[in-house]
C-alpha cells in the first residue's frame, strides 16, 4: 500500500505499475481519501481571513495524492481490468462519491470560499485565477452547498447510487462484449473477407484452442467482418449480436440501469434548481442550454437529412442492381457502401493498408507535431508500465526539457474496453515554482500483427490515431498553473476541437508524404490515392452527419426534459424516428451499450462532436489558407488553445487564435452539404 500512499521514487515521477499488488488499491484510497480530508481540515481551521491564495488555491492542490491514485485506478479498470478490479472499483466509487460530497457540501468550506467569490472584483487576479475563483464557487452551489440539511443528504444518496449504476453499465457492455464469439469452419462461410483479417481471425481461433477463424465484436474483428463477408446470413448474425449487447434480459441487461441513470440525473437536477439534467448541464458548455443545442442539431439535420435520403436511395439501388436486394438492412450498410466506394473510386481499405504501418503512422503523427509545434517523441525503456504491449516516450522540446511522458497502448485485449481514448496519468501544474509536466496516455483498439504481417491500419484507424493523439497534444502542452484548468479540463464541446482538426494532416499530400509508406517496399503512397482519400473524404457524408446527429437527439431526449420512460426500445425508436434509414431490428437496441453517455462524460454532450466540427473545420481552413504548417498559425494554435487549457472561455480562446467567430459554412463546405 506504501507505494500508492507517498510520492514516487520513479524516475519523471511516472506511475510504478509493476510494484502495485490489487490489495494496495482498497487501503490506499482509504488513505489517501484522509489525507486529503487532512488537507481540506486545514483550509478550514485557517485562523487567517479567506484569500485566493489560503483557500482557492489551496483548495485546487488539495487531494493531489487521490487523484493520482483514482487516475492510475481507472485508467487501468478501462484499460487492463479483471474481476478483482471490477470488484474494488465498486467498493471504492462510494468512498469516493462520499468524500467529493463531503468537500461540496461542507458549510465552512463554502463560507471561506464564498467570502473571497464576494469580494472578487476588487481582487486583483490573472484571467486564470478569476477562472478558477468562478469554477471553485460553482463546484459548491452547483453540487448543493446552497440545499438545506435534508436536501443535501438526499443529495448524496443519489451520488452514490450513480456512482454505482454508471460503473455496472460499463461492465455488463463489457462482458457482453467478451462472451460473444463467432467461430467458423468452413473458410467458404467466410468469402470476401481479406487475407489480413482472416489471419486475425486464424489467430484468435489458435489462442482458444480452436480450428478455422474466431471472430469478436472487438471493434478490429467485428468490422471488417460485416464489411467485407459476403455471406449475408452470418453478417445478419454479427450485426444483431453486436447490436443486443446487454439488451437480452440477462444478468447484464442495461435496461434497468438506462431507466435508473436518467431518472437519477433528472431528480438530481431538479433538487438543485434545474428544469432538467441537460439544463444542469449545458449551463457549463459553449452551446449553455438545450434550446441551443436542439436548435443546432435541427438545423444541422435539415442540412443533411435531404443529401441522407438521396445517398441512402443512391445505396438501395447499388444493391438491388449487384445483388437484387429489395431493401438494405443494418448487416448490409457496411458491406454496400464499401463496394459502392470501390467502384466509384476504386479505393479499397485492403489497398491501402499497406501504406499504413502502425509504427509508421505513429511516427508521422509525432513528425506532424514536431513540424507544428517544436517538439520531438524519445522511445524510453525505463518506464514501468502496466502491459507489456505499451509504448513509452519522453517528449522533449528543442532544448532538450522534458515536456511530457508519452504512453500508447494499441491493440484489443480481454481486459480493455471498446473503443479508443486518451487520458493521464498526472496532470501539467505549476506548484512551488517547479511546472510539472504531464503523464498522458492514448489507449485504441487497432487491428494486430498478425504472423506474417505488421499491424497494418485502416485508414478509419489512422484517423482515429490522429484524433486521439490531438487530445494527447493538449494534454501535453499544456501551461497552466492549476490543475483543474489543465490539458483538456475544458468545456465539453470545446475539448474535442484540438482532436478533430488534427485529422485534417491525413488527408494532406505534404502530411502522408512523411508516414505513408509501403510496410514492403518503402514507397510513399501514390499520389492517385491521395487523390482518392481526398475525393472519398466526403463519400455517404449525409448519412453519416445523420448518424451522429442520432445519437446527439438520442442524448438530449433522455436528459432535456423529465422522463417517465417504460420501455427503453420504444422510447429510443421514437427518439431517432426522424434520422432512420434503415428498417428497425427488433432484437438490437443502442442505448443500453450507449456507453458514452451512460458510462463516460457525454451526457447532454453528445452533440459537441458536431460541434466541435465546426470549430475544426473552420480552424484547419485557416491553415490551409496559410499553409499547413505554416509556424504563425501553429504556434498561435499551441499559445491560444492547446496551452491553455481551461484557464478562460473557450470562445475568447478561439477568436484569439482565429481572429473571429468559427463559421458553420467551412463544416457543410467540407462535408459537400452546400
Amino acid at each position: 500500500m506504501k507505494i500508492l500512499t507517498e510520492k514516487f521514487t520513479t524516475q519523471h515521477n511516472t506511475a510504478p505499475f509493476s510494484q502495485i499488488k490489487l490489495e494496495d488499491y482498497q487501503p490506499a484510497f482509504e488513505a489517501n481519501i484522509a489525507l486529503a480530508k487532512a488537507e481540506i481540515d486545514a483550509i478550514i481551521n485557517n485562523p487567517d481571513a479567506p484569500t485566493f491564495e489560503n483557500t482557492i488555491e489551496a483548495l485546487d492542490f488539495s487531494g493531489e495524492a487521490l487523484d493520482r491514485l483514482s487516475s492510475i485506478f481507472f485508467n487501468l479498470n478501462s484499460a487492463e481490468t479483471c474481476d478483482e478490479l471490477q470488484k474494488i472499483a465498486q467498493n471504492v466509487s462510494p468512498l469516493l462519491t462520499a468524500f467529493s460530497n463531503d468537500i461540496a457540501l461542507n458549510e465552512d468550506l463554502f463560507k471561506r470560499v464564498k467570502a473571497v467569490h464576494d469580494q472578487k472584483d476588487r481582487l486583483t487576479l490573472t484571467p486564470e485565477q478569476a477562472t478558477l475563483l468562478d469554477k471553485k464557487y460553482k463546484s459548491f452551489t452547483r453540487n448543493g452547498a446552497l440545499l438545506p440539511e435534508d436536501k443535501k443528504i438526499l443529495l448524496r444518496e443519489i451520488d452514490t447510487v450513480l456512482a454505482k449504476l454508471k460503473l455496472t453499465f460499463g461492465e455488463n457492455v463489457l462482458a457482453e462484449t467478451n462472451s460473444y464469439k463467432l467461430h467458423i469452419a468452413n473458410e467458404a462461410d467466410i468469402q470476401g473477407l481479406p487475407d489480413g483479417a482472416k489471419e486475425m481471425a486464424r489467430s484468435l481461433a489458435k489462442a482458444d484452442d480452436l480450428d478455422g477463424w474466431l471472430f469478436t465484436l472487438d471493434f478490429p474483428s467485428y468490422l471488417p467482418f460485416v464489411t467485407y463477408v459476403d455471406n449475408r446470413e452470418l453478417r445478419k448474425e454479427m450485426a444483431i449480436a453486436a447490436g443486443k449487447k446487454a439488451f437480452q434480459e440477462n444478468e447484464y441487461d442495461n435496461q434497468e440501469n438506462v431507466k435508473n441513470i436518467v431518472a437519477l440525473r433528472h431528480q438530481r437536477a431538479q433538487l438543485l434548481g434545474y428544469e432538467s439534467h441537460s439544463h444542469f448541464v449545458l449551463e457549463e458548455r459553449m452551446a449553455q442550454n438545450p434550446e441551443k443545442v436542439q436548435s443546432f442539431l435541427n438545423d444541422l439535420l435539415e442540412k443533411a437529412k435531404p443529401a441522407a435520403q438521396k445517398e441512402f436511395a443512391e445505396l438501395n439501388a447499388f444493391a438491388k442492381e449487384l445483388d437484387g436486394l429489395e431493401s438494405l438492412e443494418k448487416w448490409d450498410g457496411a458491406y454496400y457502401s464499401e463496394k459502392l466506394k470501390q467502384k466509384l473510386f476504386s479505393l479499397d481499405d485492403e489497398i491501402l493498408k499497406p501504406y499504413f504501418q502502425l509504427e509508421n503512422v505513429l511516427n508521422g503523427a509525432f513528425t506532424v507535431a514536431e513540424k507544428l509545434f517544436g517538439i520531438t517523441f524519445k522511445e524510453v525503456f525505463n518506464i514501468d508500465k502496466y502491459h507489456n504491449e505499451v509504448q513509452t516516450f519522453e517528449v522533449l522540446d528543442f532544448e532538450g526539457e522534458l515536456v511530457a511522458i508519452f504512453y500508447s497502448d494499441f491493440f484489443p485485449r480481454k481486459g480493455k474496453r471498446n473503443g479508443a481514448w486518451m487520458t493521464s496519468f498526472k496532470p501539467q501544474y505549476i506548484k512551488n515554482g517547479i511546472n510539472e509536466r504531464p503523464h498522458v496516455s492514448i489507449v485504441c483498439n487497432f487491428t494486430p500483427p498478425t504472423e506474417t504481417k505488421p499491424s497494418l491500419l485502416t485508414f478509419n484507424e489512422v484517423t482515429t490515431l490522429f484524433h486521439e493523439f490531438g487530445h494527447a497534444l493538449h494534454g501535453m502542452l499544456a501551461n497552466t498553473t492549476y490543475p483543474s484548468l489543465s490539458g483538456t479540463s475544458v468545456y465539453w464541446d470545446f475539448v474535442e476541437l484540438p482532436s478533430q482538426v488534427m485529422e485534417n494532416w491525413c488527408y494532406e499530400p505534404e502530411a502522408l508524404a512523411l508516414f505513408a509508406k509501403h510496410y514492403e517496399t518503402g514507397e510513399v503512397i501514390p499520389q492517385q490515392y491521395v487523390d482518392k482519400i481526398k475525393e472519398s473524404a466526403s463519400f455517404l457524408e449525409g448519412m453519416a452527419t445523420l448518424r451522429q446527429l442520432s445519437f446527439g437527439l438520442l442524448d438530449m431526449a433522455y436528459h432535456a426534459k423529465a422522463q417517465a420512460i417504460d420501455n427503453v426500445k420504444a422510447f429510443e425508436k421514437a427518439a431517432m424516428d426522424h434520422t432512420a434509414l434503415y428498417p428497425d431490428v427488433a432484437e438490437n437496441c443502442m442505448s443500453v451499450s450507449f456507453s458514452h453517455i451512460f458510462q463516460g462524460g457525454y451526457s447532454s454532450g453528445y452533440y459537441s462532436y458536431k460541434w466541435a466540427e465546426v470549430l475544426d473545420a473552420d480552424a484547419f481552413a485557416y491553415f490551409q489558407e496559410k499553409g499547413i504548417f505554416n509556424q504563425e498559425v501553429a504556434t498561435k494554435f499551441k499559445e491560444n488553445v492547446l496551452s491553455k487549457g481551461g484557464t478562460e472561455l473557450p470562445m475568447e480562446l478561439y477568436k484569439r487564435f482565429r481572429g473571429q467567430e468559427p463559421q458553420p459554412e467551412a463544416l457543410l463546405k467540407r462535408a459537400g452539404l452546400i
